[in-house]
C-alpha cells in the first residue's frame, strides 16, 4: 500500500486504477453535521434529556466496545439479515483494527497459524504477521476456494503440530480477485469448517455493492448461515458509510475459556479488553456520524448507497465492455478478464509478467497506474495477472485510462 501510494504521489497525473477508494462524488461536509446532529439527538431521547450524558457520550472517552454497537447490530439485522446481541459487536477503528485484536486473541503461542485463500487482501496478511500468526495459504478456485485444499491444509498443520485458528475470506466480491462464492459453496465451506473445528473469519466491506439491479436479493453471508457460532464477522463503514469516519466492527459471538476456573466470556468481550490496551476506544464524535447515518436510514445502509450502487455497477460495466473491445479474443496481444458479479475489482492476466518494475514504467510512460498481483500472494513469485480498480474513476476516466492501458500492453508485446 505505502508503494502504490508512492507511485501515485511521482505521477499525480496518470488515471488510477490502483486504489480500491469508495467514489468521492457523494462525500458531503453537510452530511457529517446532519449525522452527529442526528446522532446527538438520538442520545438526549435515550437519556431523557440529559446533556450532560450527550456531551459525555459524544466528547469524553468513550465505551471501549463502542457507543453505536446497537445501532450497528440493527443494521446487520436489517441488511444482512444477521440476529447478533449487541454486546458481541465491537466498533474499532476501521476493519484493519477489528482483524488484528481477533489475531490477537486468538494466538496463544508460536504453534498457531492462520489460513488464508490466496490471493488475499494484503491487510489479513498485515495483521497477521503484526499479531506473530504466520499465514497458510488455501488455493483458490473458479468457485473462490478449493474446499478440499483447506481440510487438506488444516489437517497437514496439525500433524506437524501446528494450531489452525482460522481462515480468513472474503466471500462477497473479494479484494484483489472480485470472486463470490455462490451459496452452495458458502454450506459447504461451513459445513467443512464445522467439522475441522476451525473458525471463518468473514470480512465483508463489498457485500451491499453487486451488480445486479437494484431490489434483487443478495447472497446470504456466512454470518447469517451460521448456526454453530463458527463465524467471526468484520464489517466496514468504509466503502457505505464515510471512508474518513476510520469505523469497522468485529462480531464476536463466540464463547471462550478464561482460564482455570472453566468459566468461559464472549469472545467480544475479550476483544475488548485487548483494544483497551490499544486504542483505549473509538472515535465516539467519528461513530456518532456512522450512527447518524444509520439512523437516518431506518439501519439500511443498502437503501442509503443507492447512488454509489449505481455507479459501481456502471463502472464495472464500463471496465468489461471496454476491455472486451480493446483487447479481443482473437487478436494479439492475449489479455484475459474476469467478470465479477459486482464489488470493485477486476484481475486481468496481461501476456508478460507485470511486477513493481513495469508499474513504475507504465505510471512514467503511459499515464496509467494498476496494481500488480504478486502483492496479494505469499512468496515473491513473478506474476502476470494486475488488479484493476473501478469504484472512484470518471466513465471519461476508464475510457482514457483503458486506451493508455491497451497501448502500453501492445507495446510491451511485441
Amino acid at each position: 500500500m505505502n508503494f502504490l501510494n508512492e507511485v501515485a504521489q511521482h505521477y499525480p497525473d496518470a488515471i488510477s486504477f490502483a486504489a480500491g477508494r469508495p467514489c468521492e462524488d457523494f462525500l458531503d461536509l453537510a452530511a457529517v453535521h446532519r449525522h452527529l446532529d442526528l446522532f446527538a439527538a438520538h442520545l438526549r431521547e435515550k437519556f431523557g434529556g440529559d446533556e450532560q450524558r450527550v456531551r459525555g457520550t459524544l466528547l469524553q472517552y468513550g465505551r471501549t466496545k463502542g457507543v453505536i454497537h446497537e445501532l450497528v447490530a440493527r443494521h446487520l439485522e436489517s441488511d444482512e439479515g444477521i440476529l447478533v446481541d449487541p454486546e458481541a459487536v465491537v466498533v474499532t477503528v476501521g476493519c484493519q483494527e477489528a482483524l488484528f485484536l481477533t489475531l490477537r486473541a486468538l494466538r496463544r503461542d508460536d504453534r498457531d497459524v492462520l489460513l488464508a485463500v490466496m490471493p488475499t487482501y494484503v491487510g489479513a496478511a498485515g495483521a497477521a504477521h503484526l499479531a506473530d500468526m504466520p499465514v497458510l495459504p488455501v488455493a483458490q478456485s473458479d468457485a473462490g476456494i478449493d474446499i478440499d485444499d483447506l481440510v487438506a491444509v488444516a489437517r497437514r498443520a496439525r500433524e506437524q503440530g501446528l494450531r489452525p485458528r482460522a481462515c480468513y475470506i472474503v466471500p462477497d466480491f473479494g479484494n484483489p480477485s472480485g470472486i463470490s462464492l455462490d451459496l452452495d459453496v458458502r454450506k459447504r465451506l461451513l459445513e467443512a469448517a464445522y467439522d475441522i473445528g476451525l473458525l471463518l473469519l468473514e470480512d465483508n466491506p463489498y457485500g451491499l455493492f453487486d451488480a445486479g439491479p437494484a431490489g434483487n436479493t443478495p447472497l446470504p453471508t456466512l454470518k447469517s448461515l451460521d448456526t454453530g457460532r463458527g463465524v467471526v464477522y468484520l464489517g466496514s463503514f468504509a466503502k457505505t458509510g464515510n471512508p474518513g469516519a476510520r469505523v469497522g466492527y468485529v462480531v464476536a459471538d463466540q464463547r471462550v475459556g478464561t482460564g482455570a476456573d472453566g468459566g468461559t466470556e464472549l469472545l467480544a468481550d475479550r476483544l475488548g479488553e485487548l483494544k483497551s490496551m490499544l486504542t483505549v476506544n473509538t472515535s465516539p464524535i467519528a461513530q456518532a456520524v456512522i450512527g447518524g447515518k444509520l439512523l437516518e436510514h431506518d439501519g439500511s445502509l443498502r437503501t442509503a448507497n443507492e447512488r454509489e450502487r449505481a455507479v459501481y455497477r456502471r463502472n464495472l460495466r464500463l471496465v468489461l465492455d471496454g476491455l472486451a473491445r480493446r483487447f479481443p479474443a482473437d487478436r494479439r496481444p492475449h489479455v484475459t478478464w474476469n467478470r465479477p458479479s459486482g464489488g470493485f475489482f477486476v484481475v486481468c492476466a496481461l501476456p508478460f509478467v507485470a511486477g513493481d518494475d513495469l508499474l513504475a514504467v507504465c505510471a512514467r510512460e503511459y499515464g496509467v497506474l494498476w496494481t500488480p498481483m504478486h502483492h496479494f500472494y505469499a512468496g515473491d513469485e513473478a506474476r502476470r495477472e494486475i488488479r484493476l480498480s473501478v469504484s472512484h474513476l470518471t466513465p471519461a476516466e476508464i475510457e482514457t485510462g483503458l486506451d493508455r492501458l491497451a497501448r502500453f500492453v501492445a507495446e510491451r508485446d511485441t
